[in-house]
């Protein structure tokens, strides 16, 4: 039997069986919900309804309600906006690219990781719609046909690549995920025993019979969706950051943005996927399958893709300098010195400075360490974004048209709202959907599994359960002497 090197860690923790994989992923579906799960959900609910109540105020009042002016005509939204598909990165890249590469630590996290792509991706959509004021008319972005009207959508527009790259992005990522969910949607069905529960998960599993035809064409759709996704992850942020690149705009008009957008969006995506995996595994009693070693490996991509982005931070200061040009030289000058300065060196120190930290195994293997640093990550990635958009524009060639952009209630309650519904929406998926992708956490099972790798193939209680044979054999043959 082939027998991985003993000095990787485990990825299954404890004497799992196959059986005991299934248990443990199907109890929170099957048990009634914890009381911290209602406590949670409630919170998160009302949040999300507070957040429908300002967007809703600000479709019946008008934009007026956010603290936009004559100068900043992009600000909290697009920040907004920018941050949701970041986030929405981790997913794809997590299944797509790690499952192209054979990566076996990818199983513990993939579902989740995918579930919170598709809901940060929802939040991100909501941001163009009602940025545009009258949201009724928002299906004038797609390619309408001529004969709708006088209507030539501007295909020159990078506002126009993003509603194909977002929709493509969705579509595929949601295509993925659902495919994962088949079989495990499968083993759920035959388990229920309530019968409206057993047949929805009936209809959700689409017949899944789970024979070796329906296996390799789940393998051959797989690779083949990875395959699609693989080049979005790249693609998408990199025609987000084209709307600013393909501008005038000292401070945006660089080339240096859609891979430094790119690594960026790994980077607050990551930082999301621990975020809600450390919680989530504490509350759902998974510290088998989602441990240290997780972890870790996710810390590492924090390290590799923060110091991209560092080293993209200090390219963009060196040619703003080097360039000559004194516009581009003095946006640089006025993020770091001007009235905004606090929001750049909260950005240096929570996007540069802070993941450098993850360089000692200790703190990068510390889960209390690395769940306060997650949080600290995006909540620099949302000052970056912050930075790049305001501090390039409140200032422009004209000094008299200086101005500052202040928040409204209207402003933050949208953002909070957000929060509140991508949360109110991750609850619900992690109480009636399998968090983990439980068939593949079986396929590693034999490999990856602790006690496999300590019991030599035969499972880490192998040995025991022999000895104590053993010596019950011998009790009943010292049993039988005796008798003779």
């Amino acid at each position: 039997m082939h027998k991985e090197a003993s000095i990787r860690e485990p990825l299954i923790l404890g004497d799992k069986s196959y059986h005991d994989i299934t248990e443990d992923v199907c109890r929170p579906i099957e048990n009634d919900a914890p009381k911290a799960w209602y406590l949670m959900i409630t919170i998160a609910g009302l949040v999300a309804m507070w957040g429908i109540g300002c967007i809703l105020y600000l479709i019946g009042t008008g934009i007026g309600t956010w603290g936009l002016n004559k100068t900043v005509g992009w600000a909290w939204d697009i920040t907004n906006f920018v941050w949701w598909v970041g986030i929405g990165h981790a997913g794809t890249l997590i299944s797509a690219v790690l499952l192209l590469f054979r990566q076996k630590w990818r199983m513990a996290i993939n579902r989740s990781a995918e579930a919170m792509t598709i809901f940060a991706v929802m939040m991100a959509a909501v941001f163009p719609g009602i940025h545009m004021g009258r949201i009724w008319v928002a299906y004038w972005v797609f390619p309408l046909p001529n004969q709708f009207g006088s209507l030539w959508v501007n295909f020159n527009s990078p506002l126009l690549w993003d509603v194909f790259a977002i929709s493509t992005y969705f579509s595929v990522s949601l295509v993925f995920w659902y495919i994962g969910l088949i079989p495990d949607f499968a083993t759920i069905r035959d388990r229920v025993t309530r019968p409206v529960a057993k047949k929805i998960y009936s209809i959700l599993s689409f017949g899944w019979t789970g024979n070796a035809k329906a296996w390799n064409r789940f393998e051959i759709v797989s690779l083949v969706l990875a395959g699609l996704a693989t080049p979005l992850v790249f693609s998408v942020h990199s025609i987000v950051s084209m709307d600013f690149a393909t501008s005038i705009v000292p401070g945006w008009h660089t080339t240096i943005f859609p891979p430094y957008f790119v690594s960026g969006a790994v980077f607050s995506g990551f930082a999301m996927v621990l975020t809600l995996l450390l919680i989530m595994r504490k509350a759902m009693h998974l510290e088998n399958y989602i441990h240290v070693k997780h972890v870790e490996y996710m810390n590492i991509v924090i390290i590799v893709t923060g110091s991209i982005v560092g080293v993209a931070y200090i390219t963009e200061l060196f040619i703003s300098w080097y360039s000559g040009v004194e516009y581009e030289a003095y946006a640089f000058i006025n993020r770091a010195t001007g009235p905004y300065w606090w929001a750049y060196w909260s950005m240096m120190t929570c996007n540069v400075i802070s993941p450098q930290l993850f360089w000692f195994k200790k703190l990068r293997r510390n889960l209390a360490f690395t769940f306060v640093l997650s949080l600290v990550v995006n909540i620099g990635m949302w000052f970056e974004r912050f930075v790049i958009i305001v501090t390039s524009i409140h200032r422009d060639y004209i000094p008299s048209s200086w101005t500052m952009f202040h928040p409204t209630w209207v402003d933050i309650g949208v953002f909070i709202g957000t929060i509140g519904i991508f949360f109110f929406l991750f609850l619900l998926f992690a109480r009636f959907f399998p968090v983990l992708a439980l068939n593949e956490l079986k396929s590693i099972l034999k490999s990856s599994g602790e006690n496999y790798k300590e019991g030599f193939g035969y499972g880490e209680g192998y040995w025991d359960k022999q000895a104590h044979h053993d010596e019950i054999g011998d009790a009943e043959n010292d049993n039988n002497d005796s008798n003779d």
